[in-house]
């Protein structure tokens, strides 16, 4: 195997060791269509230390990788920076054929792996702000509390200025260019984007903070290894400052608007709010939950300024498409949107309340009282969408300031 996959030298003295992942299209619940990559790194160190491994189909690649470097059984120690099974899924096989001295994790971490692999074996936990010696290098550690996972933490080589970030900084992106700088910058923004919006929007204020102690050692990161997508070794403010946009959710003029429709009167409607919307100066993005995933919708939120929700009534219900929609958001706790909701119905219409009432329990301030139109909507009900999506934008103008 190891005359097939190679490991990738990284710096002078680390190299990539993890494994691509091509197949994947979803990732609990979010859309991968370019598939994936679990980052690990071996530091050929004194102490020679595997950073994180990798899911548990993808270990024979990653023992083959390493063993294209060195022996497996030479490892010293491991690092858990998360214990997420996407990254830890390989961790106890790696332990029976390593037999690393020690496995350094997070307190928290030390609880999550026993509870994953019901063993504590070699594991020994870190504190935030410890340090290790690697012999001739010494290894950082900090705490990331709820990115995403309550045990996550980073891990910091100043001898190679190199940040393994773990989930942070990261996308799902399968390609076989292991630097960013190497990779479209439009798919760069866009699978940033999409990743963070989908895992790490809820935990954008732990984001900031974050970022505050990452610029303290700015000067010092020549480098950012997440543990999936691309490595950062080139213009390494542009992906800090792209999280520092993405998590303080500025809103901006453009409206979401995403809805599902039974025999199209809801679409009618939808089109004709987002025609008023964009009569007020606002951009729109229709999204027919039919042909848009959910985890494309929580991505264009994020550069968006209001989101707004259509949905036909079934069985005294909103649409299952849009249930599962709003149950999704709500989760992820988009701020700072305004909102609003619509659509049609036959003989009861409890559809468009109760639409509202998710959005109102997300904290997204609605406009208007929603609107909802028995079959089909006629010329006057159409003209009342628009006025209504005018209403909207006015109001998402008045926001943005």
């Amino acid at each position: 195997m190891s005359e097939v996959f190679k490991a990738v030298k990284i710096s002078e003295n680390v190299y990539w060791v993890g494994a691509i992942d091509w197949a994947i299209r979803d990732f609990h619940g979010y859309s991968t269509k370019r598939g994936t990559t679990y980052n690990a790194y071996l530091i050929l160190a004194d102490k020679v230390t595997l950073i994180d491994t990798v899911k548990a189909p993808f270990k024979d690649e990653l023992i083959a990788r390493i063993a294209s470097v060195i022996e497996p059984e030479k490892i010293d120690y491991i690092v858990s920076n998360h214990s997420e099974m996407d990254h830890s899924g390989a961790l106890p096989e790696v332990i029976e054929l390593a037999k690393p001295e020690k496995v350094f994790t997070s307190a928290m971490g030390v609880k999550t792996l026993a509870e994953h692999f019901h063993s504590q074996e070699r594991l020994v936990p870190v504190k935030d702000g410890e340090s290790i010696s690697l012999g001739n290098m010494k290894l950082t550690f900090i705490e990331t509390k709820m990115l995403h996972w309550p045990e996550s933490m980073f891990s910091y080589l100043a001898d190679e200025g190199i940040l393994f970030s773990q989930d942070a900084f990261g996308m799902h992106l399968a390609t076989s260019e292991r630097f960013a700088d190497e990779v479209p910058s439009d798919i760069l923004e866009f699978e940033g984007a999409k990743y963070f919006a989908n895992i790490l929007l809820p935990f954008s204020s732990f984001v900031l903070k974050l970022l505050e102690r990452v610029t303290k050692l700015a000067l010092g990161i020549k480098m950012i290894a997440p543990d999936h997508g691309p490595i950062w070794r080139k213009d390494i403010g542009r992906i800090l400052d792209l999280y520092g946009i993405w998590a303080n959710q500025k809103p901006t003029m453009k409206a979401v608007i995403a809805y599902d429709t039974m025999w199209g009167s809801t679409a009618l409607m939808a089109r004709a709010i987002g025609e008023g919307i964009a009569s007020s100066g606002g951009s729109i993005k229709l999204m027919p939950l039919r042909s848009s995933h959910r985890s494309d919708v929580a991505t264009e939120i994020l550069s968006a300024g209001a989101l707004v929700v259509g949905s036909p009534t079934i069985n005294n219900n909103m649409f299952p498409t849009v249930a599962d929609l709003l149950y999704y958001l709500k989760g992820l706790k988009p701020q700072n949107l305004v909102g609003a909701s619509f659509g049609s119905y036959g003989w009861s219409g409890e559809a468009v309340r109760q639409v509202e009432d998710i959005l109102k329990a997300m904290k997204v301030e609605v406009v208007g009282e929603g609107i909802k139109v028995k079959y089909v909507p006629d010329r006057d009900a159409l003209k009342e969408c628009r006025s209504f999506g005018a209403l909207i934008g006015k109001r998402i103008k008045e926001k943005v300031g």
